[in-house]
């Protein structure tokens, strides 16, 4: 069974939520059941590129959007690496295929106003789960990190001594990152009581039943308060890394220094934040070119 195949490996990668895991096993069940009605039950993993061509019109004809055409197509890749990998497959049908066009969302940061208003809403609360959930939040805007990157930080990666943490980021690169003050009181604090905890787990980041946290899991913390102060549509931990990317834009930050922090392995990367920083940029324009001062 190629497929359950194929989800065991995601599994002991661990780097997989289950959520992740399912996305893949309903992506992968949806093109069988595609080809169980079109091909006479052919299996997926003996498919040719057309026949994969066959099922994205299906798909597009069935006003499934291109982003999520792109993310089962994904899913599909993936597989046909795996079956490759495992010496099941010699040729990936998918090797040459470009993803369909999606248009790009305008991602639209939180502003300090209201990261500092969800701050205020851990003023004065010293159990468990207020404490982690202030240390995600000020890691989150105070660093700039991945979702990914902070479910794996483990307490031996922090080094308070030299102000630092270490994250390991994208293709399994390592990246050192300050810590400024205010997140090492409330990382003290947090590693404190952590220790009230009945867990064997090396993740700095745990529940309150001692297991460590998933992408979901981190998602709801950072949704459900930004909830309460803003009315922004997107409220997640990847929205927090774009405000900290554009705040420090907007305060003169170099933008290979924000690159490096964010653990870009290009400038290109990094530029889709200064997007976000014109009106800052015009507001400067405004205010110190003499051209602008005449009407």
């Amino acid at each position: 069974m190629p497929i359950q195949s194929f989800l065991n490996y995601l599994t002991l990668e661990k780097k997989y939520s289950k959520h992740t895991i399912t996305a893949y096993l309903n992506d992968l069940n949806s093109f069988q059941k595609f080809c169980n009605k079109e091909y006479d039950n052919q299996k997926i993993s003996d498919v040719n590129y057309a026949q994969i061509r066959n099922w994205i019109v299906h798909l597009v004809e069935s006003k499934v959007s291109n982003r999520t055409i792109n993310r089962k197509i994904s899913s599909l890749k993936s597989f046909y690496k795996f079956l490759q990998k495992s010496k099941n497959l010699e040729f990936n049908p998918l090797a040459k295929h470009k993803a369909l066009k999606v248009p790009k969302k305008v991602q639209v940061p939180f502003s300090e106003k209201e990261i500092i208003s969800v701050l205020h809403l851990f003023d004065d609360k010293n159990d468990f789960e207020s404490l982690r959930d202030k240390l995600i939040v000020e890691l989150f805007y105070s660093t700039g990190i991945r979702r990914s990157e902070l479910i794996h930080i483990k307490i031996e990666d922090i080094d308070i001594a030299n102000e630092t943490f270490k994250v390991l980021g994208k293709r399994n690169k390592e990246r050192y990152i300050p810590l400024i003050k205010s997140v090492q009181k409330t990382l003290l604090k947090y590693i404190d009581i952590r220790k009230e905890i009945n867990t064997i787990q090396s993740y700095l980041f745990i529940t309150k039943k001692g297991k460590i946290l998933y992408d979901t899991f981190v998602y709801r913390v950072i949704n459900n308060y930004f909830s309460t102060v803003s009315s922004k549509v997107k409220k997640s931990p990847h929205i927090i890394r774009h405000s900290f990317a554009t705040h420090l834009l907007n305060q003169g930050a170099d933008l290979n220094s924000v690159k490096e922090l964010l653990g870009h392995s290009s400038l290109a990367s990094t530029q889709i934040y200064t997007h976000s920083s014109l009106g800052k940029l015009k507001e400067v324009y405004n205010q110190a070119h003499p051209r602008s001062k005449k009407n």
